[in-house]
């Protein structure tokens, strides 16, 4: 009888202290989310420092997840891609923070290198920018962290990358940018000015040089790789925050930079006008000195800088066994 009795005083007792210590938790929980949606009011991107992120990411209990850049911007680190990454990231924010499907859910934060150097440490991290997303229960998969050489930093491949780690779908609402419809107004009124003084010798639309330049000049940008950059809106190049030195071509055959493509872009130019002298040289009826000199200069363009599109093929491609000139 008195065993009975123990043991239902203990489980009592277990019971009590077990409600006590949920309502504890219950409460915590509460306060750590209406603090987070009181930040989130005012800032999409909420700032965080050491002390922010052990007790508001860390430390149970955390029903809902995060989403966090870190960064360097302090001029003194000298990070461009930083300050790019966190203007695409500020717009993912805000149209998550200013959408009607707006909840407690998700909350979109940043650290800052000097003034959160010691959560660097803490995570072993020593390059930036970095987004890593924190489910709300268990520790980060490297599925949570963003692969940023492979899909650039632009706010609808991380609104992506958020959906999938998180079933939160944000549509990217981008501020208004009048600077592409300006400048098309502009060419156009350049065209129909041009057009429009030339209006009684219009034979150059006719020609075969006119319109054979414009064809091969959209080839060129093209098959450079703009449309991909426009897709995937990859950083300019790539800066080693501990050497510092910066790379213009990626490393991977997944991945490029804007600046690749710009290289590319004159590479394959410079081998089309060496084609282009060589058919000349052949064809033209100018003085034989004059076609040598072209034949010449054509032959130049086409072994070097085919040469060093070839060099650029192998860095990307490892393992491809062919070079020319240059390896």
């Amino acid at each position: 009888m008195f065993v009975k009795l123990f043991f239902s005083l203990f489980l009592l007792i277990f019971c009590v202290e077990l409600c006590d210590t949920q309502k504890k938790k219950e409460t915590l929980l509460s306060e750590k989310v209406t603090q987070m949606m009181d930040w989130a009011s005012k800032r999409s991107v909420i700032r965080m420092n050491g002390e922010k992120f052990r007790r508001f990411v860390k430390a149970p209990p955390r029903n809902y997840s995060m989403v966090i850049m870190f960064t360097a911007l302090q001029p003194q680190r000298q990070c461009g891609v930083c300050r790019q990454a966190d203007d695409e990231f500020q717009v993912l924010a805000n149209s998550w923070r200013y959408s009607s499907a707006f909840t407690n859910k998700i909350f979109f934060a940043s650290v800052d290198f000097d003034e959160g150097s010691d959560i660097f440490q803490m995570l072993n991290m020593n390059s930036a920018p970095t987004f890593l997303h924190f489910p709300p229960k268990g520790k980060p998969r490297w599925s949570d962290t963003y692969e940023l050489q492979v899909r650039g930093f632009a706010a609808e491949q991380l609104a992506r990358w958020v959906a999938d780690r998180t079933d939160v779908q944000i549509r990217v609402i981008r501020p208004p940018n009048y600077a592409g419809p300006l400048l098309l107004g502009l060419l156009l009124s350049l065209i129909g000015g041009l057009a429009y003084l030339r209006r009684h010798n219009l034979e150059f639309l006719f020609s075969k040089n006119v319109w054979a330049s414009s064809a091969l000049g959209f080839a060129l940008i093209m098959t450079s790789g703009q449309m991909w950059n426009h897709i995937r809106g990859p950083p300019y190049a790539h800066k080693n925050p501990s050497t510092g030195q910066v790379s213009y071509i990626h490393g991977s055959s997944q991945a490029q930079f804007v600046a690749e493509t710009h290289i590319v872009l004159l590479f394959n130019s410079a081998v089309s006008m060496g084609i282009v002298l060589l058919c000349e040289a052949a064809t033209s009826d100018i003085d034989t000195g004059k076609r040598r000199i072209m034949c010449v200069a054509g032959i130049s363009l086409v072994m070097l800088f085919f040469s060093w599109l070839l060099s650029i093929f192998r860095a990307k491609y490892h393992g491809y066994p062919y070079s020319f000139l240059i390896s």
